[in-house]
């Protein structure tokens, strides 16, 4: 179950522009998704991390997914996140209901995911997707 296989679970469900959240350095799964031939671009508040996937043929962009600039992700169709930190799930998902977009999170194994979100398996990954994701008063 390489990690790349995220990439082709969201090549079936996905078939505009997508984002990538919180980039980091992890760029398997974006550099994957433009092979695969679709409209990606990643972006972290990291200017390292954005200035790497620049280097690496990937559309970037520097953001603050606590205060995301709405702008920049104009026309996409989706946003994911390979291994998101705890704290910035929950702004994720805000931001794709923002949109009005799905979000798919491949977090770590032991990570806790916030209720509401449905839970898939794809070939040996856990796979959390998000549509119209409704915050609840509790934590998680």
């Amino acid at each position: 179950m390489p990690i790349e296989d995220f990439a082709c679970y969201l090549k079936e469900r996905v078939n505009g522009r997508i984002v990538e959240i919180g980039v980091g350095f992890n760029f398997k799964v974006a550099l994957k998704l433009k092979e695969l031939g679709l409209d990606v671009f990643v972006v972290d508040w990291n200017r390292e991390a954005v200035q790497k996937a620049r280097e690496l043929g990937l559309k970037a962009h520097v953001d603050d997914v606590f205060r995301p600039n709405v702008m920049l992700y104009e026309g996409v169709e989706a946003v994911y996140a390979v291994r998101p930190t705890p704290e910035i799930v929950r702004p994720i998902l805000e931001l794709a209901k923002k949109l009005g977009v799905p979000a798919y999170i491949l977090p770590f194994s032991l990570d806790e995911m916030p209720r509401g979100l449905r839970l898939e398996n794809y070939r040996g990954l856990a796979i959390y997707t998000a549509e119209n994701f409704k915050p609840s008063a509790d934590k998680w």
